[in-house]
């Protein structure tokens, strides 16, 4: 239902802003604008994202299911079993959703996006399996959600190298300070849906996992600032993310050699899905990226961004990090949009710049929430989403908070 008002919503408030500027403005082309937008959007919802998916999903569902038959699947959950148990309650121990979810997570981390969206949509489908209301979002596919809309990433790499491209001297400086307000994000959107389902992460296990975890990031980060340069940073994260992927595709391989599998066909058997699960997802992702592109054409994000700066100034509060907040408004609504956003920062301000710098950390901050609310729901058929758009929302607030501070702290 809350997906329902906020799509209405996105027309509604577009058409008035978009009426105000033809008849206050003058603007005679605004509604020719939205209109082309529409087109645009239902085009690269359909040309550009769901059938190269489909590609991409046949590769790794076929992948998957070679992991499946040679137990890695259930061997992972076994391993993370303890903790996945505490945040997520209703999924049994040894299901494969578990080792699903581990897998895109894994992905997420190592920035190999072709790779998490495969692993996440599984996980959504095993999920589904356990959901007893089949057109409701239910608890752990909530918490999966919004863990996953915080963009958890260790490196940048994307963002790194447009910056190369760009010109900046040190393209890696935004490193650490994107990797610290994505974990903010991660940790916001993991304790408020804790809350909302009323989970104790204050035991033994959960604080284990998580003091764990922060331990290896921060300790990967100071090594890496330490220790290596920008160039050596980027080699590294090329090499490692990419030969970790290959070696759990030959794992998968060796495993179900090992147990007499019969590789190809379990391959074919798996990859068979990919076609459909794209073609399912299609009415979802266009109405979720038309509606998302008339809220951009129609001038509403600009109308914004322009009232925090005079809310800010009013207030006597800095506002040199409003000229940003174009990439942090766009982000939790389309990633391609956030990313033109923050290249015409680094364009216009330079990418050395405050701005520049803040538009990146933006960018790598959190996750597209509203796209991947329909990319996942609309793959298992879930309408009502109940609170995870808001509690994505919510996560992605802190992340944008918190790379405001780490921008200023860092680079002001």
């Amino acid at each position: 239902m809350a997906l329902n008002y906020i799509w209405i919503g996105f027309f509604l408030i577009s058409f008035v802003a978009a009426t105000g500027q033809w008849l206050l403005l003058g603007d005679v082309d605004v509604f020719k604008r939205i209109m082309d937008g529409t087109f645009d959007s239902a085009r690269i919802g359909v040309m550009e994202i769901a059938l190269p998916l489909a590609g991409v999903m046949t590769l790794w569902l076929g992948i998957m299911n070679i992991g499946e038959k040679a137990g890695a699947i259930s061997f992972l959950a076994k391993i993370i079993g303890p903790f996945f148990r505490r945040i997520f309650p209703g999924v049994p121990q040894n299901h494969p959703a578990n080792g699903h979810m581990v897998m895109n997570f894994s992905a997420n981390l190592l920035g190999l996006d072709n790779a998490a969206t495969p692993f996440g949509l599984k996980a959504m489908e095993s999920l589904q399996s356990l959901n007893p209301r089949k057109d409701e979002a239910s608890d752990a596919q909530i918490m999966f959600l919004v863990l996953h809309t915080s963009g958890l990433t260790l490196i940048p790499l994307a963002i790194m190298a447009q910056r190369a491209v760009l010109g900046a001297k040190d393209p890696s400086d935004i490193f650490i300070p994107c990797l610290i307000a994505t974990y903010v994000a991660t940790i916001v959107g993991l304790i408020t849906v804790a809350i909302c389902q009323r989970i104790n992460l204050f035991n033994r296990i959960v604080i284990g996992w998580l003091g764990g975890l922060t331990t290896l990031i921060v300790g990967m980060v100071w090594y890496l600032s330490q220790y290596m340069s920008r160039a050596e940073i980027e080699v590294f994260s090329k090499v490692s993310s990419n030969l970790l992927l290959f070696s759990i595709i030959i794992s998968f391989i060796l495993g179900a050699m090992r147990k007499k599998v019969n590789v190809y066909e379990a391959f074919i058997e798996g990859a068979k899905g990919g076609m459909q699960t794209s073609l399912t997802i299609i009415p979802y992702l266009v109405g979720m990226l038309v509606a998302i592109g008339v809220l951009r054409n129609s001038g509403v994000l600009g109308f914004v961004v322009s009232g925090f700066n005079w809310v800010f100034s009013s207030l006597g509060v800095n506002t040199d990090f409003t000229s940003a907040l174009p990439t942090a408004l766009m982000k939790p609504l389309s990633g391609s949009g956030s990313r033109a956003m923050m290249v015409d920062a680094m364009k216009t301000y330079g990418a050395d710049s405050f701005v520049g710098r803040l538009a990146c950390i933006f960018q790598g901050s959190a996750d597209t929430t509203f796209y991947i609310v329909a990319l996942y729901f609309g793959s298992v058929g879930i309408r009502k989403t109940r609170y995870a758009i808001s509690v994505g929302l919510i996560a992605d607030l802190a992340g944008v908070i918190a790379a405001i501070f780490v921008a200023y702290l860092f680079f002001h």
